[in-house]
This record gives C-alpha cells, sequence and structure tokens, in this order.
C-alpha cells in the first residue's frame, strides 16, 4: 500500500520540477534554419512551379480533345420563336513538329533540376551564415569570460593598492589609475555581455524564432588541437567541390538548357504535321422530326491533316539561331566564370587557415611569454616593488594576447570548417 502511495507522488514531484531548456548546438540551429527559413519554403514553391511545367510539357504529347455548343433563338412572324442548337467535339494531335515537343519536355526536365538545386544552394548559404553567427557567439562568450577574468584581477589589484595607498607606498594619482581600470575592466564585461546577447538575437533571426521562444546555445570546447587539424590541399578541395557543388551543377545545366534552345529554335524552319478529328450535329424547333432522331440525322464526321512549311519569315528563325548560339557561349562563359570564382574562393579560405594557425601559434606563444611577465609584475607590485603604471603596462599586453589567440582561433576554425564544407563536408562542432 505504501508502495503504490508512493509512486504517484514521485511522478507529482517530477512534473512539478521545472523543464530545462533545449540547448541547440550548431548542427541542431544549421538543420533546423534549412527546414524553417523562408527563402528555402519560397525556393521549394519555385521547383513546385517547374514540376507542374514538366507534366504540362509531357501533356503536349497527348491529343487535345474539346467539346463546344451552341444554342440560339431567332423570332418569325407572329410573334413566333424558333430554337437551333448546334453541337460539337473536335481533336488534334501534333504529328510532326521538328522534335520540338520531346525537346521542350527535355527543358523542363533540366528546369526542375536546376529548381531542386537552388534551394540546395540556398540551404548551402543559409548553412554558412548559421555557422558564422554560432561560431560569433562562442567567441562573444569567449570573451565575456576574459572580461570578467581581467575585472576579478583588476579588482584584487585594486583592493591590493588601496593597502599600500593607506600605508603611503603608492600615490593618490597612482590609485586613481588602478580605481580607473577598475571601472574600464567593469565596463568592458558590459559591452562583452551586450555583444553576446546581439549575436545570439542574430542567430535566433536566421532560425525565424520569435521573442516568445526559448533559446539556449550550447557551448562546446574547443581544443586547441582541434583548431589546429590538417588544413586540405587546395586541389584536391576544388577537384571535389566542383564536381559537387549545386552551383556548379546548375551552371552545367545552363549549358544544356542552351544548346536544347538552339535545337528548339533551329526546329522552326521545319514543317509542321498535324491531325484533327471532328464530330458535330445540330438540331431545330422547326423539324417535325424530334431532337434526338436530329442529332443522329445530322451527325457528321470528319478528319483532317494540315501541313505548314515555313518559307520565308523576314528573317525571325535565322536571326533566332544566331541569338540562341550567343546564349550557349554565353552560359559556356557563365560555367567558366562560376569555377574561377569557385577557385578563387577556395584559395582564399585556404590562405586565411594557414595564416590564423600561424597566427594561433604565435599568439599561444606571445600570450605565455605575457603571462610569465605579467605574473613576475604582479607579485612585485603585491610586494610593493613596483609603481601601478608598470603593471598596467604589462596587463595590457596580456590583454592583447589573449585578444590576439582568441581572434587567430575562431578565424582559423571558420576557415577550416569552411574549407572542408566546399568537399562535401557537413559542417560540425
Amino acid at each position: 500500500m505504501n508502495r503504490l502511495i508512493f509512486i504517484p507522488l514521485f511522478i507529482l514531484v517530477l512534473l512539478s520540477l521545472p523543464l530545462q531548456a533545449q540547448q541547440w548546438n550548431l548542427r541542431d540551429c544549421i538543420d533546423y534554419a534549412c527546414e524553417n527559413n523562408l527563402q528555402v519554403q519560397n525556393a521549394k514553391l519555385v521547383h513546385s512551379i517547374y514540376e507542374e511545367n514538366l507534366l504540362l510539357a509531357k501533356a503536349q504529347l497527348f491529343p487535345s480533345v474539346n467539346a463546344n455548343s451552341s444554342q440560339s433563338v431567332r423570332f418569325v412572324a407572329d410573334n413566333d420563336a424558333a430554337y437551333s442548337g448546334s453541337y460539337a467535339l473536335q481533336s488534334a494531335i501534333p504529328i510532326f513538329d521538328g522534335g520540338k515537343t520531346f525537346k521542350n519536355i527535355q527543358l523542363a526536365n533540366i528546369e526542375v533540376k536546376v529548381g531542386s538545386l537552388g534551394t540546395e544552394a540556398i540551404k548551402r548559404d543559409i548553412e554558412v551564415a548559421v555557422t558564422h553567427a554560432y561560431l560569433n557567439i562562442l567567441y562573444a562568450r569567449e570573451n565575456v569570460i576574459s572580461a570578467d577574468n581581467i575585472f576579478q584581477t583588476s579588482k584584487a589589484q585594486f583592493e591590493r593598492a588601496k593597502e599600500l595607498f593607506d600605508e603611503g607606498s603608492v600615490s593618490l594619482s597612482e590609485y586613481l589609475q588602478l580605481e580607473s581600470q577598475l571601472y574600464g575592466d567593469e565596463y568592458k564585461i558590459v559591452v562583452a555581455k551586450a555583444a553576446l546577447a546581439e549575436n545570439v538575437l542574430k542567430l535566433k533571426q536566421l532560425l525565424e524564432l520569435d521573442y516568445r521562444d526559448d533559446f539556449e546555445v550550447c557551448f562546446p570546447e574547443i581544443a586547441n588541437e582541434y583548431v589546429l587539424s590538417l588544413v586540405p590541399n587546395v586541389e584536391d578541395v576544388y577537384n571535389r567541390s566542383k564536381d559537387m557543388l549545386p552551383n556548379m551543377k546548375s551552371s552545367r545545366l545552363g549549358i544544356d538548357k542552351a544548346v536544347i534552345n538552339e535545337e528548339i529554335v533551329a526546329s522552326n524552319a521545319l514543317p509542321t504535321i498535324s491531325a484533327s478529328a471532328y464530330l458535330s450535329s445540330m438540331s431545330l424547333s422547326t423539324s417535325n422530326e424530334i431532337h434526338w432522331k436530329q442529332l443522329n440525322d445530322n451527325m457528321e464526321e470528319g478528319l483532317g491533316i494540315s501541313i505548314s512549311i515555313p518559307i520565308t519569315n523576314n528573317r525571325q528563325v535565322k536571326t533566332a539561331r544566331a541569338k540562341a548560339k550567343i546564349q550557349t557561349q554565353q552560359a559556356l562563359l557563365s560555367h567558366l566564370n562560376e569555377a574561377k570564382e569557385l577557385l578563387s574562393n577556395i584559395e582564399v579560405l585556404y590562405q586565411e587557415v594557414i595564416s590564423s594557425q600561424s597566427r594561433f601559434i604565435a599568439a599561444q606563444n606571445k600570450l605565455a611569454a605575457a603571462n610569465q611577465s605579467y605574473n613576475l609584475v604582479n607579485e612585485k607590485f603585491t610586494e610593493g616593488m613596483i609603481n601601478p603604471i608598470e603593471l598596467l603596462t604589462e596587463k595590457n599586453t596580456l590583454i592583447s594576447a589573449q585578444q590576439e589567440l582568441l581572434q587567430a582561433k575562431y578565424q582559423a576554425l571558420l576557415s577550416m570548417k569552411l574549407l572542408n564544407f566546399y568537399q562535401g563536408q557537413p559542417i560540425e562542432l
């Protein structure tokens, strides 16, 4: 009996506990943004239009069928009215159009693929934007931690300076300088926290979240060894990316579209053949026969074939073919330019990784030396052996080294992630 009472009580206690908000890691943010971003949703709608265009192009292979009817009334002598009705069923089907129908289907197929690639390209852009925003948050948070540590150190130094001032070992001017430094460091905490909140807001907006949605960022520990990962070769990255990136695939399909368009334009110089059939009948109210018998007696059927042969069209076809060839050349140049920009972006990212990693290693050494020098000076200050000016100088050198390390760390991390992203690796932390 006691156990039966305990179980529901335990459940009530669990339900009363506050639920911990979900912490979003980088992959969570990317996946959510790619699914809910308005640009992605609009791109999917555009892709749906292309799919409808493909269905329409395929439907041109089948005959068209139309039914029509007309009813009329005319007034004759003695205000009598005469009614008449006509009914027709018509069908037409192209027999030969120079292959234009099949080429239009091929063109619509390519547009469907281009639409899908457009959606993929937008998702990739969003993934890069989210990565930028997320790493900015991590960088801003480390700035907050660094600013708080500096403030705590300044607070201890100020308290020691007050003791030395009371003893007469520190002048009023030196004492006020340390007090000013303390308040300045406290202000830097406020600025750093504001920057962190601003970066979180930017990421939240990128995810299409509003102010009512709970949002907490997960802050993973990033080891220094992770920042100094092996950098892939520029040629290897380029060779992989030029075959898999959606914008490269789309530009290649642009060439195919231009070539097919040339063939469609060329088909305008060829004859076209089409077949048609019709079934019609009519009835009159002035006839002595009943309505259905009239329709049967007046039934008319027919078949027809029409041929259209272009002879001269004031250079319209020739000019259209010349323009189509120019558009094909433009598509080729566009693809070459896309490849050139891709290689340029990869080279820039590669150089940024190499440079940032080198700066990161140098900043590590500089920070280690600055830490040692600062600790020695701080000990001497605590013992009253040096003045606050020397302490502040060493402290500023230390802060500068910390900032250089953080900047190099996150620049190297971002560039490495984007460089790997170009060769198909998902962005994760």
